[in-house]
């Protein structure tokens, strides 16, 4: 998929007591000796933390393309093709994305803080945790971006939609 801008507003925080933060997200993965570059632009919806959560993107048009969700030892994806069980949300994300990703520190990477799963350095921009430089400044303005410089590189832009009070599936149709 091409790597589209992304679109957004002004945001809150996304909701620590298990809410949905919604928005979208553009990941970009450099070309390997084993594959070519990657890209990939969504819409997301999101909610929960490390331990356990649901993470869905969809289509421009909100047909979702897949869904991970992720308790204690089960992390399932599931996609068009049906459901897939893996051991770790690592392992999920490596066959869904190519490239394993964070995905259980990013609820907290979204609200602007460390990942509390692992040691983090403090940077003048945010912070660097699991190899990853995540860039905070502007969550005020919606924003989060983050990129691992270790081969191949992965670049992850986030722009996040204002906070509701109900979950993205109750929301009215604009």
């Amino acid at each position: 998929m091409a790597l589209g801008l992304l679109a957004g507003c002004a945001t809150r925080a996304p909701d620590p007591a298990g809410g949905w933060t919604t928005g979208r997200l553009a990941l970009r993965v450099e070309a390997s000796p084993e594959r070519g570059p990657q890209s990939l632009s969504a819409a997301f919806e999101l909610r929960g933390d490390g331990r356990e959560g649901e993470l869905k993107l969809l289509s421009p048009l909100g047909t979702q393309l897949a869904a991970a969700r992720w308790a204690p030892a089960l992390a399932v994806l599931a996609t068009a093709d049906g459901e897939r069980r893996f051991e770790s949300l690592d392992a999920l994300s490596r066959e869904a994305l190519g490239e394993p990703l964070p995905l259980a520190a990013l609820p907290d990477w979204l609200a602007g803080r460390p990942w509390r799963g692992a040691p983090h350095a403090a940077r003048d921009d945010g912070f660097e945790q699991l190899g990853w430089a995540v860039v905070t400044a502007a969550l005020a303005e919606g924003q989060v971006s983050a990129r691992r410089a270790a081969a191949p590189a992965v670049t992850l832009r986030v722009r996040l939609d204002p906070r509701g009070d109900t979950p993205p599936d109750n929301r009215a149709p604009r």
